[in-house]
């Protein structure tokens, strides 16, 4: 009993499906296209004490082909901007992706809404495309002019600074809940290699199992094509949801 106490770091035992942190990222890619949705969808979503300053979504392509110990996959979801005792961040509302390393992880560690899918994030000629597929069934298409206008990377690493948060769920043996937190969490060590803006486009489609337009698209803001090195920090509980009053 003791060995397992002493060795037990994630499942299976005696072979976890993802290795210690930290974890970092080279070559992070993101298409980035923020767009107002309607408020009482988000009240639905977002748990308290996170507070929603206005209807804004940020949906977001991620490529990602060099990360430590979850290797190259790509993932696509719903980033909704929130404040926490009147600091700006963001939380993270759905993520889709295409391994189970860190569809594991990410769950199991930080409480990252991690299901599996088929996203991807290309250039077209002169568009970069991101896509989501359930199966044979398309989810999201977001469009982007390719590296139309620079963008100034003081502003860039500002937003990548400010943090992240999640509502961590682990269930009992018995299906009641053994874990439910909000964890914070944060980027360092953050590189920003290339930035740029344009114009863009975001079509979401409904899904009974990835349902990303119940927050519906009424009009894209703007959007962002970020190339970056990065770390994932590793996270800290600021409300947990079963502690006693």
């Amino acid at each position: 009993m003791k060995d397992i106490r002493n060795t037990a770091f994630a499942m299976p035992l005696t072979n976890p499906s993802y290795p210690r942190g930290p974890y970092r990222f080279i070559d992070r890619e993101f298409l980035t296209i923020t767009y107002r949705t309607d408020m009482e969808a988000l009240r639905r979503v977002v748990p308290e004490p996170l507070e929603i300053p206005e209807p804004i979504v940020k949906y977001e392509f991620i490529r990602m082909p060099d990360s430590t110990g979850f290797g190259d996959y790509t993932e696509s979801g719903q980033v909704i901007p929130v404040t926490l005792n009147g600091v700006a961040g963001g939380y993270v509302h759905s993520m889709y992706l295409n391994d189970e390393a860190p569809i594991a992880g990410g769950r199991e560690i930080w409480g990252f809404p991690k299901k599996l899918a088929e996203p991807a994030l290309r250039v077209e000629k002169d568009t970069l495309i991101g896509t989501l597929n359930i199966g044979s069934v398309r989810v999201a298409t977001g469009t982007m002019g390719y590296k139309h206008r620079t963008l100034e990377t003081d502003k860039v690493l500002k937003s990548l600074a400010a943090p992240s948060y999640l509502l961590k769920i682990i269930p009992h043996v018995d299906c009641t809940p053994r874990i439910c937190e909000l964890v914070r969490y944060y980027t360092t060590d953050v590189t920003v290699k290339g930035a740029w803006e344009g114009p863009a486009a975001l079509e979401l489609h409904s899904h009974a199992l990835a349902p990303v337009a119940e927050l519906p698209v009424r009009e894209v803001l703007s959007a962002v094509h970020l190339l970056t090195d990065l770390t994932l920090g590793l996270g800290e509980v600021m409300h947990d949801y079963l502690a006693k009053a």
